[in-house]
């Protein structure tokens, strides 16, 4: 398991039960359309809750925290307040 210290976390707000990895990865600008997310993800380490996380399909729920580089993105339901 690879560890890493999260700091200075944006949330991102679910609209539904929960989000798949490339369309945050698309919400935040990171790639294009979805079809990129599994270059993305063979090039990059990305962590799932400190975990490398290469599917693009992950499913994310409330609570996960996704980084890569010095990115740090929380999911929270969306009647949490950020």
């Amino acid at each position: 398991m690879i560890r890493r210290e999260v700091e200075n976390v944006e949330q991102v707000k679910l609209k539904s039960e929960f989000m798949k990895l490339q369309d945050l990865l698309k919400i935040v600008g990171i790639i294009g359309t979805g079809g990129a997310a599994k270059g993305f993800l063979s090039e990059y380490e990305v962590l799932v809750n400190n975990e490398r996380e290469t599917r693009r399909g992950r499913k994310l729920r409330p609570g996960d925290i996704v980084s890569f580089g010095n990115n740090d993105f929380q999911l929270v339901a969306s009647d949490e307040t950020s």
